[in-house]
């Protein structure tokens, strides 16, 4: 099964989407709330080098909002 990390904020239209298309596969995924959650938005910030949202890790694979395709390869890797 594959590590799947989100983060988001909660006025976030692409982190949603992300979120809706992860639970319509059917992938387990653990989000991170960065508005409110300092300790994520700075791990964050260390993994993709930037603050935008969403940021999905996928088994250590950064991608920077919500890319369909590249999402869809990560998963399948």
């Amino acid at each position: 099964m594959k590590r799947v990390e989100v983060y988001t904020t909660p006025t976030c239209p692409w982190c949603t989407k992300t979120k809706s298309f992860l639970k319509e596969k059917n992938i387990r995924f653990q989000e991170f709330d960065i508005s409110s959650d300092e300790e994520a938005r700075s791990e964050m910030a260390r993994k993709s080098g930037q603050m935008g949202v969403p940021v999905i890790e996928i088994d250590g694979r950064i991608i920077v909002g919500f890319d369909h395709e590249l999402i869809t390869k990560a998963l399948e890797a």
